[in-house]
């Protein structure tokens, strides 16, 4: 069972940098070029130094960006930039933020979890990862010996008990505040009630936890926990700080948890025309021409919205700029059970599964290309389209929370991009050292 427990975390002391928005960053995943370079122009303590610092020339295995991370890490705690927290805290942390002009607070609580190797415990992942990143954190890690950002985990709570014990015992208590680059503002409240803590590790204890984001982050302390063992003699004390990993829990019924569609602009394979991929489907799927030109995305998005059916496709063929609806019939069912038979029937069923096993890997017989561009806005598909750049597009719904712990209760993990829970975790608020 997951073992949760309040952490000593270091975090920036307001006295140094002034506000805390000038200090925070999104994931290292997220941060193109350009926000690399604003985020550093921003502050000199600003997070991406740690999280994403810049190559530069001369680098050897000597001296990089992971090693300047470490320095830097190093000279904010002798300066005093970042302080200790004088007592374990378990950081009760809301994010308010809108969507389509809806508003919404996501709420949880950071915390230290106990590692457990995938498939070994009741921490269960739910898409693939890649080696590169896994690397690439792990040098990180090795070389500061801290989480700089945490894992984002859901856990199943539908009477809200965990998160009414943790905003009972901040009611009232002003928060740190930091607003991100996207409007994103995080409030947190660090809560070192050892009653609280004991309270809450108590109600977690039974419960299984859903790796929701930072499964290269996850994989990678189980790997950095494993080196420092093998340091060690091969094992070390249940409490010493590798064994844990810096996570923010989440409830899977929290009305703020908001997972967004992640929809394809494919370069590659090239389809020209709407008959063409008629064509090309046969009878694996009912088609229904649904629009034309890009701009029409937005009305071919509503109509999957409204069905919510992860069986139900839109997808754009630039050759004639025609929008179809794609619903996947009985013989399209059957096929993806044949060219998918690895995998359980839920698997089987999500939109991203379908898309890329069947429609694109099997009846377009495209499986090596290139990856697509991923969006999340409607917007951002018919940006991507008016460049001419991409000769098919498709949008696909987002698979839901109760399909995430229904695939990985199996074991399995979904294609990559299956997910996109909005807004990403600040990096920043809280680190948590390892020794």
């Amino acid at each position: 069972m997951p073992h949760v427990a309040p952490l000593r975390g270091l975090r920036y002391d307001p006295k140094h940098v002034g506000a805390l928005s000038q200090v925070i960053a999104p994931p290292y995943d997220v941060i193109d070029a350009a926000l690399q370079e604003e985020l550093s122009r921003r502050h000199p303590a600003n997070v991406i130094r740690l999280e994403l610092g810049r190559e530069e020339p001369g680098d050897d295995d000597r001296t990089n960006r992971y090693t300047r991370a470490a320095k830097s890490l190093r000279q904010w705690r002798d300066q005093g930039v970042l302080m200790e927290e004088p007592a374990a805290a378990l950081y009760v942390y809301h994010q308010q933020f809108a969507v389509e002009g809806k508003a919404f607070v996501r709420r949880g609580v950071l915390a230290r979890v106990r590692l457990e190797r995938f498939g070994t415990g009741n921490i269960h992942p739910h898409e693939e990862t890649m080696s590169g990143p896994k690397q690439d954190r792990l040098l990180l890690t090795r070389a500061c010996r801290a989480n700089i950002s945490p894992v984002f985990g859901l856990y199943p709570d539908p009477l809200g008990e965990v998160q009414e014990v943790l905003d009972g015992a901040v009611a009232g208590q002003p928060p740190l505040e930091a607003t991100d680059h996207l409007g994103v503002r995080s409030s947190m409240w660090p809560l070192t009630d050892e009653a609280v803590a004991a309270k809450v590790a108590g109600l977690m204890g039974p419960r299984p936890v859903f790796i929701a984001d930072g499964h290269h982050r996850y994989e990678t302390a189980c790997t950095y926990r494993d080196e420092v063992a093998a340091a060690h003699g091969g094992s070390l004390p249940p409490d010493h700080p590798a064994n844990f990993v810096l996570m923010m829990l989440v409830g899977m019924s929290d009305p703020g948890l908001v997972v967004l569609p992640t929809h394809r602009l494919f370069s590659e394979p090239a389809v020209a025309t709407a008959a063409e991929l008629a064509s090309r489907l046969g009878d694996c799927f009912t088609l229904e021409t649904a629009g034309h030109g890009p701009s029409d995305a937005a009305t071919v998005w509503e109509q999957i919205e409204l069905e919510e059916n992860q069986g139900m496709l839109g997808l754009f063929t630039a050759g004639d700029q025609t929008w179809t609806l794609a619903r996947i019939t009985p013989a399209g069912i059957a096929r993806m059970e044949q060219v998918s038979a690895e995998h359980s029937r839920d698997w089987q069923g999500l939109g991203v599964s379908i898309l890329h096993r069947l429609v694109i890997g099997d009846l377009l017989g495209a499986s090596q290309i290139p990856p697509p561009r991923y969006v999340h806005l409607v917007r951002e598909v018919v940006e991507g389209l008016q460049t001419g750049q991409f000769p098919l597009a498709c949008l696909v719904m987002p698979a839901s929370v109760a399909d995430i712990e229904h695939v990985a209760e199996t074991g399995e993990r979904m294609p990559a991009k299956s997910t996109f829970f909005y807004p990403k975790l600040a990096s920043g608020l809280v680190f948590n050292p390892l020794g």
